[in-house]
């Protein structure tokens, strides 16, 4: 039986093709912890198995996906994996108005139908070993609202709100729960972002066509993005305390924007931070 502290664990990584859940998938397995590297698609898959990585198929939309990557780590591991580290999402921008409720359920069925969908098939075989780790990669926009960008705030909201009720749930059962927040990171959530953008989003028609001239420049940028972003090596350091440390902290802020957001949200005014808020867009 897997026990806490640095020894050898399994990993459940959703959300391997690039960015943060590839860095995690590479850094804990150098680390000497078994790694299950998901992705939804299969080119990917076969990417992370070219490097090494024990990597099958995991769509977060598909229900039936979820189920068959839980079998697969089950028969694997004989058992649930002792670290599950939620990471697989996407960000649908557009102003709130102009979303459709297909553009909202895509992103809800990701960022947080899938997520607790598969937190909850693992949860019954951690509870019977008496320990476990989830970790819920949040974002800033979980503890602050930024314009343009309502259905992604409204998952991460969703998925903080989960979280805090999961972690109370399953108090005494030897899971510990922790959510990382992290700020803007070098990954491709730009380029994916704008994808999603250019499926639900037709500027010509909205109000907002002007915003959305300046959101494109921005999705389209080949540049660092906002000052103060940091690699993804950043959210994998908290990431190794939440799965290795005998005592996970709940929440784990990344980037001097999130420690920032958290601060103001705690001491300004509604109206100050509105207003601060709206110079985001």
């Amino acid at each position: 039986m897997e026990t806490g502290g640095s020894a050898m664990k399994t990993v459940l990584v959703t959300g391997c093709s690039s960015g943060i859940g590839l860095c995690a998938a590479q850094i804990l397995s150098k680390r000497g912890h078994r790694v299950f590297a998901t992705a939804r698609k299969q080119r990917d898959v076969e990417k992370l198995a070219s490097m090494g990585l024990e990597s099958f198929p995991l769509d977060l939309a598909d229900s039936g996906s979820i189920k068959n990557a839980v079998d697969t780590v089950m028969k694997k591991c004989g058992g649930a994996p002792y670290a599950l580290f939620n990471n697989g999402a996407y960000g649908q921008p557009g102003a709130v108005e102009d979303l459709t409720r297909a553009a909202i359920r895509e992103q809800f069925e990701t960022n947080v139908f899938g997520t607790m969908e598969l937190t909850n098939l693992v949860i019954p075989a951690m509870r019977a070993r008496g320990e476990g780790r989830i970790v819920m990669n949040s974002s800033v926009l979980g503890l602050v609202a930024a314009p343009m960008r309502g259905a992604y705030n409204a998952s991460k909201f969703a998925l903080e709100g989960f979280t805090d009720t999961l972690r109370l749930e399953l108090w005494g059962s030897g899971i510990k729960v922790s959510l990382i927040e992290p700020g803007p990171i070098y990954t491709n959530f730009r380029e994916n972002s704008y994808e999603a953008f250019k499926k639900h989003i037709v500027p010509a028609q909205s109000h907002h066509r002007q915003t959305y001239r300046k959101m494109e420049e921005r999705l389209t940028s080949e540049g660092p993005g906002m000052s103060g972003t940091l690699p993804p090596e950043a959210v994998v350091e908290k990431l190794i305390h939440a799965v290795e440390s005998g005592r996970p902290k709940i929440r784990y802020y990344v980037t001097r924007v999130t420690y920032g957001a958290a601060l103001a949200k705690r001491i300004l005014p509604s109206v100050v931070m509105d207003e601060l808020l709206r110079r985001r867009i």
